[in-house]
């Protein structure tokens, strides 16, 4: 089947395809009827595993059955419910101090989205409320050249290893394989490093503080250069646990100072929990963890929950209509799935025993590195978001082989 698929549409990436009427909890099967415990979910997409009976019992309501016979355009005209939609499945967890939402259609265009409004805030704080007739003439002119003043210069600072995606925007931010970004013109924006933390945390906690001030002052100086140089960072997007980039940590006083030091700055600061959010770390947003004092500006989502976009304070959303739009601004059949997922989480209170899980998943990663020291290293997690290194690729290449072979699945990306 893989060879007829790559006959008709890109599927280059595919190990096996689903028989999804046999899946059911965290357990899938592929078409020859293997059954394999699912860690990964579907690239992290899979909620409260396959078959749900509470989300087959939500996709045979009448009202899910007129949404998806009837995809509305909910930039313009959504559905009469869609208010109250929004409120009980988006709105519900909403992150503290964050207080609008803006669905989008899948995670790369949820970063992107966020960054035009970045670019649009950041304009708008310098140039002022009073625009003459002449200045926005030459603005709207300008920016149907791609030119300045219309068309700035500004520039948006990740980190070592990170992955925000692959549209063109937000394949410049992204740093964690070539292959991503190899043949595609990008934009020339700064990339700070990440920590590289050793472990074990309590034996190295001296090593690992003055790892993450290297970063900070590299990323603060890059900040300065930038906008010295004519490209002002306006904003600066991360993502609580790097998981492209290799399941890379910091420590919530870490992120504490980063935050400050976009205030500082006067740029915006993005978290992309893209991956991270939902409750597999422990908190249903990962970031949680940080004890803020003030609010990301933006914080992304998709996967998990079942639809995309990004949560945002009211002073960084666009006013004007059309400055951010698409056709479909998400899909209302999907934000009923999300509801009855979130309502699954808190009932059964999933985000503390993705925690305790999580606790008994670590030790006993730590005690296979302990008993196998040559071969595997690293034991680090936050929640069920846990990770080794191995010692090299053809360590790990066995261990997933004889993973494969007792149906315990390790999606290769």
């Amino acid at each position: 089947m893989t060879g007829e698929l790559r006959e008709l549409v890109t599927g280059e990436d595919i190990p096996f395809f689903v028989d999804l009427e046999k899946c059911f909890g965290n357990y899938v099967v592929d078409a020859d009827g293997n059954r394999f415990l699912d860690l990964f979910c579907q690239i992290s997409s899979i909620p409260i595993g396959y078959n749900h009976p509470e989300l087959i019992a939500a996709a045979r309501r009448n009202d899910m059955v007129l949404n998806l016979a009837n995809r509305t355009a909910l930039g313009r005209h959504p559905p009469i419910g869609y208010v109250r939609e929004v409120r009980d499945s988006l709105m519900s967890v909403a992150p503290k101090g964050l207080t609008n939402v803006t669905p989008m259609m899948c995670g790369s265009c949820a970063n992107e989205n966020v960054f035009k409004c970045v670019f649009i805030w950041y304009q708008k704080k310098h140039r002022g409320v009073d625009v003459s007739a002449e200045e926005l003439e030459e603005l709207n002119s300008s920016c149907m050249k791609n030119q300045a003043p219309g068309s700035p210069d500004l520039s948006i600072l990740s980190f070592e290893g990170c992955f925000h995606g692959r549209t063109m925007g937000t394949l410049s931010a992204t740093r964690s394989r070539a292959i991503h970004k190899l043949d595609v013109p990008a934009f020339q924006w700064p990339v700070a490093p990440f920590p590289k933390l050793k472990y074990p945390l309590d034996l190295h906690a001296d090593e690992n503080r003055h790892e993450e001030q290297r970063c900070l002052e590299v990323a603060r100086s890059l900040i300065a250069e930038w906008n010295a140089k004519g490209s002002p960072v306006a904003g600066v997007i991360i993502e609580p646990v790097q998981g492209e980039g290799g399941d890379n940590h910091a420590s919530p006083e870490f992120f504490r100072e980063l935050r400050q030091l976009t205030k500082d700055a006067g740029a915006a600061f993005i978290v992309d929990e893209v991956q991270t959010g939902v409750a597999t770390t422990g908190h249903f947003w990962a970031h949680e963890a940080w004890n803020l004092d003030d609010a990301p500006d933006f914080m992304t989502f998709a996967k998990k929950m079942q639809v995309s976009g990004y949560y945002v304070k009211p002073e960084f959303r666009p006013t004007e209509a059309g400055r951010i739009f698409n056709t479909w601004f998400g899909d209302v059949a999907r934000l009923a799935i999300a509801k009855e997922v979130i309502e699954v989480i808190k009932r059964e209170n999933l985000v503390n025993k993705a925690a305790d899980t999580g606790k008994v998943l670590l030790d006993g990663l730590q005690l296979l590195q302990d008993t196998f020291p040559d071969k595997v290293s690293r034991a680090r997690g936050a929640g069920t978001f846990c990770a080794i290194d191995c010692a090299d690729v053809a360590t790990r290449a066995k261990i997933i082989g004889e993973l494969w072979k007792l149906g315990k699945l390790r999606v290769q990306r």
